[in-house]
Order: C-alpha cells, then structure tokens, then sequence
C-alpha cells in the first residue's frame, strides 16, 4: 500500500464501491420476484414455473375423485409467498365437500359458491391425475393441466421467492 498512487488507491476504492452498489442493487432488482412453482414431491423436478407478484389469483380446477364433480378453487398470492383461498365453487354437496366454508355462500348458474374463506396455505400438495386435475391458471392464463403432468405423481405446488442471495436459485 505505501507504493500505490492516490490516483490508484482511489480507483480500487471505486472499483470495490461500484462492486458492493451492483450486488446491492441487483438484489433490489430481484429481492421481490416471486414465482409459481409446481415440481415433483420426490424428485424435486420442476414442471411449471412461472412469474407472479402479490395480488395476483390463482384458480385451481379438478374433478371431486368420489362425487366425480368439478371443483373449482380461487387464491390470491399474499405479500409473504403463501395462497390465501378466497372461494370455492362446486355443483352438488356429497362425501368430503364442506357444508359452510367462509362468510358467505351463494348459487348462481347451478353452482354453490363459497366465498370469503381467508384459509391461508404455504403450499398445495396433490397426487396428480390426468383425468382429474383440470386446469391451473395464474389471472386466467392456463399454466398446465393435469394431462400435461405426469400422472400418478405427488406435485407441490409453491410461491416462491427469487434472487441473486435466494437459496434455491
């Protein structure tokens, strides 16, 4: 150090302090991207990942496995990276259906709508069937369906945080 130039000092010191404000500002950058991640329970292998920002609604439609009827789901992503389960909709009660989820249920059209659950999840786990799990869509954009995943699979489907210091990516 007692051979360097002030002009080479203050270079070094720039270039460290131009380094430091990169790393920062790319974690500003990415510090609030979230993703929707469906991937396999034992494989880790990832299907769909897709970006999403709080606020935005998740539908989650598959067949009742017993009463054989659709059963539609609508969330909202939260601002901490869980689903929150706004309402519900199905034709017909029978075996596993809820008699009188959330604060308000209504029929329109030939359905029951449950609305205003507030049921707050950290993840959906499912076995997956490619006749009974019908669509996954983010804002009505259709991110998979069930005939696109692999069959017979347990799928997690998750929120998750991205950036330069995330441990996963």
């Amino acid at each position: 150090m007692k051979n360097m130039s002030k002009k080479t000092l203050i270079a070094v010191i720039l270039l460290f302090s131009a380094a430091a404000a990169s790393l920062f500002g790319l974690q500003q950058l990415y510090s609030n991207k979230k993703i929707l991640r469906i991937y396999d329970y034992e494989t880790n292998k990832t299907y769909v990942s897709y970006p999403v920002k709080t606020g935005d609604t998740l539908y989650f439609g598959w067949i009742h496995s017993w009463e054989r009827i659709s059963w539609d789901e609508w969330f909202h992503i939260q601002s901490d990276n869980t689903l929150e389960l706004d309402a519900i909709s199905f034709p017909a009660f029978g075996a596993g259906i809820p008699e009188n989820k959330g604060k308000r249920t209504r029929v329109e059209k030939g359905r029951i709508y449950m609305e205003e659950i507030g049921q707050t999840f950290s993840e959906i786990v499912w076995i997956n069937s490619n006749l009974f799990t019908r669509e996954i869509k983010i804002n009505e954009v259709i991110l998979t369906s069930g005939s696109i995943l692999p069959n017979h699979s347990r799928l997690v489907l998750v929120i998750e945080k991205i950036g330069a210091f995330n441990d996963r990516y």
